[in-house]
């Protein structure tokens, strides 16, 4: 190991958030052939996070919710075909909608649209971690290996402590979600927990104490 300082952080530093990524009702609906590759047991794993969410809603965390999607006319996907995936999430589709029914989504929530695979770009997404004064990002939802992994990186960047919940993430494939969460676990030490681990945290959270805990980005 290159860096010998032991640079595990609390789970949850300051004021988190849960971010909810791409439960979207296509997830739940059988389709012999997908425009995205998912890993066995992908809707298994996005239907847990509902056990998150109302862990975090008891609690008073903020809890975000992030739908990818694309125009009919396709003018706004950009690059993104260029690879695996086929055209998904066009926003005229009823699977294109937040999986209202296994997650709670409610239309008081914070819901961040995004047109490319991290929460961060092009969207409005930090104005609102800002305006909330997040320290913690706590991560759900899918893919492993593309939206997660890739919102992981720019908070990371951004310099928010991040997490994921490696029970309520699913990948494209087993190989790569395993591979995203290790390059994770790179970024931050700490970074992977448990949906248990998660939930035990987010009920000891103090709102009162994370108020008074100042910022720190190192």
């Amino acid at each position: 190991m290159a860096n010998p300082n032991d640079n595990r952080r609390e789970l949850i530093e300051g004021r988190p958030a849960l971010v909810v990524i791409d439960i979207q009702a296509s997830t739940f609906v059988h389709q012999d052939v997908r425009a995205i590759d998912h890993m066995p047991d992908y809707a298994d794993r996005m239907a847990k996070a509902k056990v998150a969410i109302d862990a975090a809603r008891e609690q008073g965390i903020p809890v975000i919710f992030i739908q990818e999607v694309h125009r009919p006319d396709l003018i706004d996907f950009g690059r993104e075909l260029d690879g695996d995936e086929d055209v998904h999430c066009l926003e005229d589709h009823p699977n294109t909608a937040i999986a209202a029914d296994q997650t709670g989504f409610l239309p008081t929530d914070i819901h961040i649209r995004k047109r490319r695979y991290s929460a961060f770009f092009g969207t409005d997404f930090e104005i609102m971690l800002r305006g909330l004064g997040v320290d913690t990002l706590l991560l759900c939802g899918g893919l492993t290996d593309v939206c997660v992994h890739y919102t992981f990186v720019d908070g990371h960047q951004h310099d928010y402590f991040c997490r994921v919940i490696e029970d309520c993430v699913a990948g494209s494939g087993e190989e790569a979600h395993e591979a995203s969460l290790r390059a994770m676990e790179y970024l931050q030490s700490g970074a992977r927990r448990s949906l248990d681990e998660v939930v035990a945290a987010m009920r000891s959270y103090d709102p009162a104490a994370s108020r008074a805990h100042a910022r720190a980005r190192v």
